[in-house]
């Protein structure tokens, strides 16, 4: 038996309310893509999943790079996964997904205890999030750091008008200079005669 229908089939085991939304179904096939792996599983009369070759009744997809928001919020399921199939069954599958949370905590809760393994959970959760919250800090960052330079940065034209202006006033400051020292040279002079 597939790792991950082993793994589903063990989570759903005390589940008997999640079994019973699946069963629903049975006789149908899901493909579940990220990027380029993909499974695809058949649903049985107890609700539990095995390993399918049958052309999939629905097939979701996820990018690998949105997986662990997924995983961190699955609310987030219209948002980030593509469902192209049986609705019913996409439906139920996003449904399930809400209570994936619940499923974490009561496998590390049975794992470390309940403190633990809330705590545990709730860093995982963190951790998922992270890549997201990231790009997305950079992304703002650098859209300020543009806004905030496009104001500074100058158009050609009044570029050269600035320098003009100011070799405009070093020759006015250099004449001045000039006519300051002549009056100093001047005074100076005229003292000593």
């Amino acid at each position: 038996m597939n790792l991950a229908a082993e793994a589903v089939n063990r989570t759903l085991e005390r589940e008997t309310w999640a079994r019973d939304r699946l069963a629903a179904h049975a006789g149908r096939t899901v493909r579940f893509v990220v990027g380029p792996a993909r499974a695809a599983f058949a649903i049985d009369t107890t609700g539990r999943l095995h390993e399918a070759a049958a052309t999939p009744d629905l097939t979701l997809s996820v990018s690998p790079l949105r997986l662990p928001a997924l995983l961190a919020k699955p609310g987030r399921w219209p948002e980030l996964v593509t469902a192209d199939g049986d609705t019913e069954l996409a439906a139920t599958l996003a449904e399930l997904a809400l209570t994936l949370p619940m499923f974490v905590e009561q496998a590390f809760a049975r794992a470390f205890g309940p403190i633990v393994g809330q705590q545990v959970a709730d860093v995982g959760r963190r951790l998922l999030v992270m890549p997201e919250y990231a790009a997305q800090r950079v992304g703002d960052s650098v859209a300020r750091f543009v806004g905030d330079e496009a104001n500074v940065a100058v158009p050609a034209a009044e570029a050269r008008t600035f320098a003009a202006d100011v070799a405009s006033l070093a020759n006015e400051v250099d004449a001045l200079a000039a006519r300051i020292d002549a009056l100093v040279s001047g005074s100076t002079s005229g003292r000593t005669t």
